[in-house]
């Protein structure tokens, strides 16, 4: 059995770290993935009070052993300088319990734009903001974590958990699950 916590667009919020902090001591995933924006708040986002890229750095830092991280498009060179593992790919896949996951932030590949046809079971990505569980037409799923940090559409900040063949979106803040779908 294999749990993996997703998350993305942290925008370097130490005080959200801290709260998937919690969420990861409660559900114990084995594997954690980031969806891109860790460090940078962008130039379209609001600037949270909390925005200290460097304590988040060591936040995201503690967990590098187990970390899978892609590039998002507010990520930078200059954001691996602090980083103690790799982020600056496009992409990535996961191999979990027989199905291939895609792994990207959401800028270049997304439900409007899949990758390549036969390249994955599952695209996971970030960038909108917004959390998501669905399968598209042809039968791929598209999932998308939300934000921890700057949640959109009047969402609460977010993650997703994979278990059991099930990808869940949970609100960061009691972990409760709110979506669904199973693979």
């Amino acid at each position: 059995m294999s749990k993996v916590l997703f998350f993305s667009d942290v925008h370097g919020s130490p005080e959200s770290l801290a709260a998937l902090a919690d969420r990861i001591a409660e559900l114990e995933p084995e594997q954690l993935v980031l969806l891109g924006d860790a460090l940078y708040h962008g130039p379209r986002n609001p600037l949270r009070p909390d925005y200290r890229p460097p304590e988040a750095a060591t936040r995201l830092n503690a967990w590098k052993e187990r970390l899978i991280a892609v590039r998002g498009n507010c990520d930078c060179e200059v954001d691996q300088l602090l980083l103690e593992f790799p982020m600056m790919g496009d992409y990535a896949v996961l191999l979990l319990e027989g199905r291939k996951f895609f792994l990207t932030h959401g800028h270049h590949w997304n439900p409007q734009n899949p990758p390549p046809l036969g390249s994955a079971d599952v695209l996971a990505f970030g960038h909108t903001h917004l959390p998501l569980a669905a399968r598209l037409e042809d039968g791929l799923a598209v999932f998308n974590p939300g934000s921890i940090s700057l949640p959109k559409g009047g969402n609460p900040p977010s993650f997703g958990f994979y278990q059991d063949g099930v990808l869940e979106l949970r609100e960061l803040a009691s972990g409760r699950v709110f979506g669904q779908l199973a693979l």
